[in-house]
């Protein structure tokens, strides 16, 4: 069964698991310890941490290994916000950051802080200029993922860092979806990363901070991990997550080069053997193996589901929120179309023929699910056009509204109105991105008694 989600989590590359099960025999001691058993295990996180430090592009002593990386970004952001408490209390990040970011985030203003959200253009970067508006005299801390984990974008890091540089401002870098790909440019104060991305295990997360980056830890002081990742040390794991990161990295070019092929061919033939699609994020400046398409008229819970019964696994935006009812909100910051959301993922090795019939089979599930939600088909318009209609879809869900409004957007003339009454929180993005897809004019958003009316004028 073809997996087509390395972005969730990456399948355990073979090297993990060799050093894994070696380093259960050899290293289940406490590496703080000064017998013999000890001595070996602290040899293998000290060879374990200056293999990630070279991976990363720092000294061995400026990283941590901790229990998961958003957990290193937890420990990131508090402990840098902490440490320039005396700066300011502003934090800035980008609006399409991990929700690990956004989690730290609404936590600093529930404790009084400021957050400042740079946002980004339709392809899901931020511009630098528009970022360096964003720091503000208070700043303590700014945050920027390398490359996104829902549509594959990857950020101006370098340009970003150089401004932040500049203004006297540390910048975050969240390099969980990119660290396996290659090193992320220099400039950056912190870095964080998961190891379960590069198909090391999950449970490892990095964390580096650079030597005169101001940095305070939050939380009970522990011993271990310079007193920024309390609690024993994952040694197994660790070793294998290392270990695994410069396996991959010495293969990354290659097959970077490989995988980027077969994406182009997704984003090229979905477009043209699926109707209404979206192909969504940056068509070069983004991560070799990750490509995201979203398709009009479709559920994208049941075109999963579809997708799996036909041995194929995909992912529908971000993990971290495809279980919730409210649209992506990285695929709302960029405006863009976010029913029958997809996002393919491929890992490592993944074999062409695999993608080849993924594409066979995709466009016949979209025409499915649609023909089963009562999608519309090409019309002729109404001979007696009305002046403006009017469509209830409260209580129902996406797509819908869209649905139903593009059913009846031919009965209304020119120059006229449809409203769609709908509260569900997609519409506001969905209809839209639907105007934008037909050509029609989307007037604008009003409240109603029970969720919002939404206005759309026909144009042709």
């Amino acid at each position: 069964m073809p997996y087509f989600d390395a972005a969730s989590a990456a399948p355990l590359h073979p090297v993990a698991r060799q050093a894994l099960l070696a380093a259960l025999d050899e290293g289940w001691a406490d590496p703080a310890r000064l017998y013999r058993e000890g001595r070996r295990a602290r040899l293998l996180l000290d060879a374990a941490r200056e293999a990630a430090a070279e991976a990363v592009g720092c000294r061995p002593d400026e990283l941590v290994f901790t229990s998961s990386g958003t957990t290193a970004v937890h420990a990131g952001i508090a402990g840098a916000l902490s440490g320039r408490r005396r700066v300011g209390r502003d934090l800035a990040h980008s609006a399409v950051e991990h929700s690990s970011v956004l989690h730290s985030a609404a936590a600093h203003e529930a404790a009084g802080g400021s957050c400042t959200e740079v946002p980004v253009d339709r392809f899901g970067a931020v511009d630098p200029a528009a970022y360096a508006a964003a720091l503000r005299a208070d700043t303590a801390l700014a945050c920027l993922q390398s490359a996104n984990h829902e549509v594959g974008t990857e950020q101006p890091v370098a340009e970003v860092a150089a401004l932040c540089a500049e203004a006297g401002v540390p910048l975050l870098v969240d390099a969980a979806q990119s660290l396996g790909w290659g090193p992320v440019p220099a400039g950056w104060s912190l870095l964080t990363a998961s190891a379960h991305k590069w198909g090391g295990p999950a449970g490892v997360g990095l964390l580096a901070v650079r030597k005169g980056t101001r940095f305070s830890p939050q939380g009970p002081a522990g011993e271990r991990e310079s007193g920024r990742a309390p609690g024993f040390e994952n040694l197994p794991a660790i070793v294998a997550a290392a270990a695994s990161l410069r396996a991959v990295r010495d293969g990354a070019a290659a097959e970077a080069e490989r995988l980027r092929a077969l994406v182009d061919r997704i984003r090229s033939v979905v477009a043209e053997r699926v109707p209404d699609v979206e192909v969504v994020g940056d068509p070069v400046r983004r991560l070799p193996h990750l490509v995201t398409f979203s398709c009009l008229y479709v559920d994208g819970e049941t075109l999963l589901h579809e997708l799996d019964r036909r041995e194929f696994s995909v992912s529908s935006g971000s993990s971290c929120t495809s279980s919730t009812l409210t649209p992506s909100h990285v695929l709302k910051a960029m405006g863009v179309l976010s029913e029958g959301n997809v996002r393919v993922s491929l890992p490592p090795g993944t074999a062409g023929a695999d993608v080849d019939r993924f594409l066979e089979v995709l466009p016949e599930v979209v025409a499915e699910v649609r023909e089963r939600l009562g999608a519309p088909v090409s019309a002729p318009p109404s001979p007696a056009p009305a002046a403006s209609l009017v469509v209830d879809a409260l209580g129902r869900r996406c797509p819908i509204p869209v649905i139903e409004l593009a059913k009846v957007i031919g009965e209304v003339a020119v120059g006229a109105t449809v409203t769609v009454l709908a509260d569900d929180e997609a519409a506001r993005l969905d209809i839209p991105a639907w105007c934008e897809m037909r050509g029609q004019e989307y007037v604008g958003e009003e409240p109603a008694d029970r969720g919002s009316a939404y206005m759309v004028r026909r144009l042709s």
